[in-house]
């Protein structure tokens, strides 16, 4: 994988950091975008260009407005030479999901098109934005991380849940069409991991101790189980798997 080039919105904090650090141990260069954290941002490529003597980049996105995806991947045609992984991993929290994350006869339209578009209308954008460069390489693959709670019930959790079907579903289609430029489109679906928009959940100690209960492994999932199961569905080794989702929940959603 080395010298190649992975595109990740959202990669300055918990699950998109660690994939950016996963990548980049592995000679992958870095594309990443970030929202508000500029400072973090800047020490992040810094701290992995010395690392792994890789090439990363940072570029601001807002990912409710996901049109900006178009003239983030011009600056990333001048930046790097080709685009071989592009992954959807940016989320929302805080005022712009009020509305989307509640009880359901709490649901009202701002929040839930809000957690729709940051969730399926941005990878839709970002997809069709990574697959033209790639198309000019010969392939590659794109990624849409997603999460069990579209399988099972999580507490307030019914307008992310419902986007991250909709994703799933989004990603099988993008397979059978982008299958014949030798782009490979998946999704991961991970269980309850540790992070600090987990965190923010009002049960978040509820759902940790509960997560812990019903896993066989007796624990909470961590960045790195989802950035390891990224990898290797962007590895040659995960050559005739598309239109997938890996479920990576620690043995959650069966009991």
């Amino acid at each position: 994988m080395k010298g190649k080039t992975l595109v990740i919105s959202g990669g300055t904090r918990g699950i998109g950091k660690a994939i950016v650090y996963e990548f980049a141990q592995n000679g992958v260069n870095i594309a990443f975008t970030y929202n508000s954290n500029e400072e973090e941002a800047k020490k992040i490529k810094e701290d992995i260009e010395e690392k792994y003597s890789v090439k990363a980049r940072y570029y601001q996105l807002n990912i409710l407005e996901p049109e900006q995806y178009k003239e983030i991947f011009k600056q990333i045609d001048e930046d790097f030479d080709r685009v071989d992984f592009f992954i959807s991993n940016a989320i929302i929290s805080g005022r712009a999901v009020v509305g989307g994350y509640g009880k359901f006869m709490k649901l009202r339209p701002r929040g839930l098109n809000n957690i729709y578009t940051a969730t399926v209308t941005a990878f839709v954008i970002g997809a069709q934005e990574a697959a033209k460069r790639m198309e000019k390489v010969g392939g590659g693959v794109i990624l849409s991380m997603s999460s069990t709670g579209n399988l099972v019930y999580i507490d307030n959790y019914a307008g992310h849940g419902s986007s991250k079907a909709a994703v799933e579903t989004m990603v099988k289609y993008a397979a059978q069409e982008l299958g014949e430029k030798n782009i490979r489109v998946n999704a991961v679906s991970g269980g309850p991991i540790e992070t600090d928009a987990l965190r923010a959940f009002t049960n978040y100690e509820e759902v940790k101790a509960e997560t812990i209960k019903r896993s066989p492994l007796n624990r909470m999932g961590q960045p790195e189980d989802i950035a390891g199961a990224c990898l290797f569905l962007c590895s040659d080794k995960a050559s005739w798997i598309t239109g997938h989702t890996l479920i990576v929940d620690g043995g959650t959603t069966f009991r």
